[in-house]
């Protein structure tokens, strides 16, 4: 069992894994952050803001929790490790892991995309991974040098069911948790979501202004159709996240926007200034996570003989726009699809009962 004591790791602390890391630290929890040296010279002498949706505003005072670059003074004692690097960095991550921590320290994935839980229990092993997800947006910004997380969407941290002891230690005021018996289909479900971070990134736009524009909507709701019939394919059963039944998103998406702002307020209660961390990557020119989200759907559908143009055609695109600063108008975006599957949103197809 984990008590309230135990030391918890916050491997990859960026903007998720501060949020969190800092909610958790605000709360009692003893906290490490292993993080850049940016991060670390912050946490140590400045202190982090974090704030959220629900209207908290809190400040994490410097040195209230450890921080360092060093994944052996991070990692030594630890309990539990919550891994929050982007999805291109958990094999480097695992590889720390299983050199510098204890081998009974429990591994919490945090991460998105469906690919991160078997790569860690490849390196680690099955019975010390288990499988999380962050459902919220968190944006990271500096003002006056010392670094703030705003936390701009609503949704709670989900673990496998079954560690009621994990749960416990992880809900806590601003991120709160639950647990799920089937978090392998929980992550295909939250990739559903996750579709619109590539879109998101390309518009250049706020999440909320985007996701009013009933042209991104249709290209977002073509893309789930896509992951839906290929998840389909494959036998993968899609549970509702965040209350929401993945079958339905794209009827919904596709409504006239006067009707979805009716019936989607809950989609739409986010903050007016927050993006994707997609955006964020590209905007700073870092590696994106495209070829771990729509790259999840077209390995998939290859797996199962079938093709996933839409996604593919949303690959090339944020690979092309990588490092240009291009801004994407939804008309432009439409018509690069096109070219490989016909007209966005032609065949609108409402939610079986």
């Amino acid at each position: 069992m984990i008590g309230p004591d135990a030391r918890i790791v916050v491997a990859g602390a960026g903007s998720i894994g501060c949020y969190v890391g800092a909610c958790l630290a605000l709360a009692g929890r003893n906290v490490v952050f292993l993080a850049r040296p940016r991060l670390v010279d912050a946490l140590r002498h400045r202190g982090v803001q974090i704030s959220d949706l629900d209207g908290r505003d809190r400040a994490l005072l410097p040195g209230a929790a450890e921080a360092t670059s060093d994944p052996a003074a991070a990692f030594a004692g630890a309990s539990v490790i919550l891994v929050t690097v982007k999805s291109g960095d958990t094999s480097g991550m695992a590889d720390q892991i299983r050199r510098f921590a204890p081998a009974d320290a429990l591994v919490i994935s945090l991460q998105n995309g469906v690919d991160n839980i078997p790569l860690l229990r490849s390196r680690l092993g099955n019975e010390r991974v288990v499988a999380g997800m962050v459902p919220f947006n968190v944006a990271q910004t500096w003002p006056d040098g010392q670094p703030h997380f705003h936390r701009g969407t609503s949704g709670r941290i989900v673990i496998d069911a079954g560690r009621s002891d994990l749960r416990s230690l992880l809900d806590v005021a601003g991120a709160g948790c639950a647990d799920h018996p089937d978090m392998a289909g929980l992550a295909w479900s939250k990739l559903t979501l996750n579709m619109n971070n590539a879109l998101n990134a390309l518009s250049g736009l706020p999440l909320k202004r985007q996701l009013s524009d009933r042209a991104w909507r249709r290209i977002l709701a073509d893309q789930i159709d896509e992951l839906l019939r290929v998840t389909r394919a494959a036998g993968i059963a899609l549970p509702p996240i965040e209350g929401v039944r993945p079958r339905t998103i794209p009827f919904i998406l596709r409504l006239p926007d006067w009707l979805f702002g009716l019936v989607a307020r809950r989609m739409l209660a986010i903050d007016p200034a927050a993006t994707s961390s997609m955006a964020e990557d590209l905007a700073a020119g870092r590696p994106t996570e495209i070829d771990h989200l729509q790259g999840a759907a077209i390995r998939l559908g290859a797996a199962h003989g079938m093709a996933a143009p839409i996604s593919e055609a949303i690959v090339s695109a944020v690979h092309d726009t990588e490092g240009s600063g291009r801004r994407w108008s939804a008309r432009e975006l439409s018509d690069r699809i096109a070219h490989q599957h016909g007209p966005v949103g032609a065949q609108p197809t409402p939610p079986r009962s």
